[in-house]
């Protein structure tokens, strides 16, 4: 049974850092395909950052490019989202996801099967 449980959501002003982790149980991240994806109210669920299996490359959406950064701890087996420089903009429900292997080269929502239950960020 695969589980990813988000930690470190909250509230924080604009220009302010927010660190969200994701941690797996019955899942290992480091062979598959990780993304953080958000959905804002009345907003359709993006993908704002993704890392391919083996931690190869990285993919930002324009939205957050130079101000986050997806890693992930293969002794922790955790994924991260390092947000700097918080615009209000960022507020929304933010979800880690997996997949599965072979490089999925991007945020396409519909390919990735596993996903955690979603930390709150607000930035006013």
């Amino acid at each position: 049974h695969v589980q990813l449980v988000e930690s470190g959501g909250g509230s924080v002003q604009a220009g302010g850092s927010l660190r969200l982790s994701c941690a797996a149980s019955g899942y290992t991240f480091l062979p598959h395909n990780m993304a953080w994806f958000r959905q804002a109210p009345g907003k359709e669920r993006e993908g704002v950052a993704y890392i391919s299996p083996q931690s190869r490359w990285t993919y930002y959406s324009d939205s957050v490019k130079g101000r986050f950064t997806i890693s992930h701890d293969n002794a922790k087996n955790t994924l991260s989202l390092q947000m700097n420089s918080l615009k209000p903009e960022d507020t929304a429900t933010y979800f880690c996801a997996a997949g599965g292997r072979g490089d999925y080269c991007g945020t396409d929502v519909s390919r990735f099967q596993y996903w955690g239950q979603g930390t709150q960020v607000t930035v006013s």
